[in-house]
Parts: structure tokens; sequence; C-alpha cells
């Protein structure tokens, strides 16, 4: 799971050092992901990065215990889940979109985009 984490932090790195090269297709200031994180909306991969980093997080409930009360991810120990916000554009609030980090150091992410209803495992990147 190591080796997980370090992966990812090359491919973040390496994806922020070629932001002057991104393709017309995305969004300003904005990498295009590899096709296994295409799905992921922009605003979530910076979230993955600043995870990574450790921080800073814009808002104050990042990094706080996620329980899984839906029981939809698999059963850890109460604080092995830690939840962050991944930014809607226009949302004034929080929004509804989550990645869920697990272990310490976070070795496992999950993404919701429906607050909790549902998540979908982000594969490790090689």
């Amino acid at each position: 799971m190591r080796r997980l984490t370090q992966t990812f932090v090359v491919f973040l790195l390496a994806a922020f050092a070629l932001l002057p090269a991104c393709s017309r297709d995305a969004p300003p200031g904005t990498a295009s992901a590899p096709s296994e994180l295409a799905w992921l909306p922009p605003e979530a991969l910076s979230t993955l990065d600043l995870i990574q980093r450790g921080g800073p997080f814009p808002y104050s409930k990042d990094g706080t215990t996620f329980f899984n009360r839906e029981g939809l991810l698999p059963r850890q120990s109460r604080s092995y889940y830690r939840e962050y916000t991944v930014p809607t554009p226009g949302e004034r609030t929080r929004g509804a979109r989550r990645i869920v980090a697990g272990g310490n150091p976070p070795e496992v992410f999950y993404y919701t985009a429906d607050h909790y209803r549902s998540f979908r495992r982000i594969p490790e990147t090689r």
C-alpha cells in the first residue's frame, strides 16, 4: 500500500508539472487525467493532491473521521477513514462531493458525488 501512495504522489507531481501542456479540452489550470482517473472531476484530482501533501485544506471538516455509518465501504476500525471536500463549482456550501481516504498515511481512496449514497474506489495509478 505504501507503493500506492508513493506512485500516486509521483503521478500528481508529474501531472502538475505538465499544466502548461494541458489539452484544449481540459478546464483551465488542470492537467489531463490518465484514463484510470478520467471519470473524476478536476477538483477531485486537486483534493487528492492536497491529501497527499497533508493540506492545507480549505474546509474545517476536511480530515475529520468518516464513520462509514452507511456501511458501504469495507469495515475498518473507527478512525480508519477520513473525509475531504471536493469543491463543486458554483456551490456556496461544501456541496455533496467528497473523497474518503483510508489508512494513516492514506492508502485507499473513494469518491462520492452524492454525499455518501454511493462510492467509487479511486484506482491506483502507475
